[in-house]
């Protein structure tokens, strides 16, 4: 049986605080469209996708915020979505604010079927940025202020193989796609939104696409599985928002791109056989993999950095450091 999907990693341009919840389904249904004329089964949405990035902003009482979050999947803005891809016969993967029923408010996703049924949910678990109020920034990365860490990584049968789901910064971890590949990943879903400048290190600012290719095709590459990185980029509230939306196969190679800072499409063929060479041979986690080792290196400790080099590190790091957001 052929295990070959088509695939559509649908970046989002910027979504302004104005733009009205509505608004921005039709924009995503736009993209659906787009996907199912293209002969996709999934289509990727990013990190965040139903309204701007909320966490750039200070409240005293998160309350104040609670319009940013949805209570319920699908809701009363969002069935529409829903329906279309019943409709057309496609699924989708949404980033979105997630406020329970029990207070709990986390960064989510969510994985939908070609049937319109939700098969899977995670919660970020890589929560960047600060929790306290810093007004002296230019913008502030409030994630750690505004949501909860997620507990775990999950995997889901659907669309005829194994998918797991990450968000933003857990991109940036290699234990993200081992968890995952260690319970048989052969899709992750990933959605970002990450901001071009880097406020603690503004010498990575040229390094941002680079290294948002660089964490994703490794991923994969180690991991033997296929990754969707999709973001929401462009101009977004004075922030400019990285683009560079890609699809890359088990080899590490990028099998699509987006090159806009728009709405756009980039598909891929998906052949989830593909992982087998990767995981079957070169990355056979059961034949090669030496967990008694690890657990004695990460119980070992390297020499202590002495007192004056931590302090001149340390004061490096503050003299160079701008008032601005941080890196997601």
């Amino acid at each position: 049986m052929s295990r070959v999907l088509t695939v559509g990693a649908a970046q989002m341009g910027p979504i302004q605080l104005a733009d009205a919840r509505p608004e921005v389904v039709e924009r995503l249904v736009a993209l659906l469209r787009s996907g199912a004329a293209a002969g996709c089964d999934l289509v990727v949405f990013p990190e965040l996708a139903l309204t701007t990035f909320f966490p750039r902003w200070w409240v005293d009482d998160l309350a104040d915020a609670d319009h940013f979050y949805e209570t319920e999947m699908p809701g009363p803005d969002t069935r529409p979505l829903f329906d279309e891809a019943r409709r057309l016969g496609v699924g989708f993967h949404l980033g979105y604010a997630e406020l329970t029923s029990a207070g709990h408010r986390y960064n989510t996703a969510i994985l939908v079927e070609r049937d319109g049924s939700i098969v899977g949910r995670y919660r970020k678990v890589h929560l960047p940025g600060h929790s306290e109020h810093e007004p002296w920034r230019a913008f502030q990365h409030l994630e750690r202020y505004y949501f909860e860490a997620g507990d775990g990584f999950a995997v889901h049968g659907a669309f005829g193989g194994v998918v797991g789901m990450a968000i933003c910064n857990d991109r940036r971890w290699p234990e993200t796609y081992r968890v995952l590949g260690l319970q048989g990943c052969e899709l992750a879903l990933i959605g970002y939104n990450t901001p071009i400048h880097y406020a603690p290190d503004p010498a990575q600012d040229r390094l941002q696409g680079f290294h948002n290719h660089l964490v994703l095709q490794s991923g994969a590459y180690q991991n033997g599985m296929w990754v969707v990185g999709v973001a929401k980029a462009g101009e977004e509230e004075g922030c400019a928002l990285l683009g560079e939306s890609a699809i890359v196969a088990p080899s590490g190679e990028i099998a699509a791109l987006c090159t806009t800072d728009g709405d756009e499409l980039a598909v891929a063929e998906v052949d989830l056989d593909l992982c087998a060479g990767y995981t079957g041979t070169l990355f056979d986690f059961h034949r090669y993999r030496r967990p008694e080792v690890y657990g004695r290196i990460t119980a070992q400790r390297g020499p202590e950095v002495p007192a004056g080099v931590r302090a001149a590190l340390d004061d490096n790091v503050e003299s160079t450091a701008e008032p601005e957001e941080e890196g997601s």
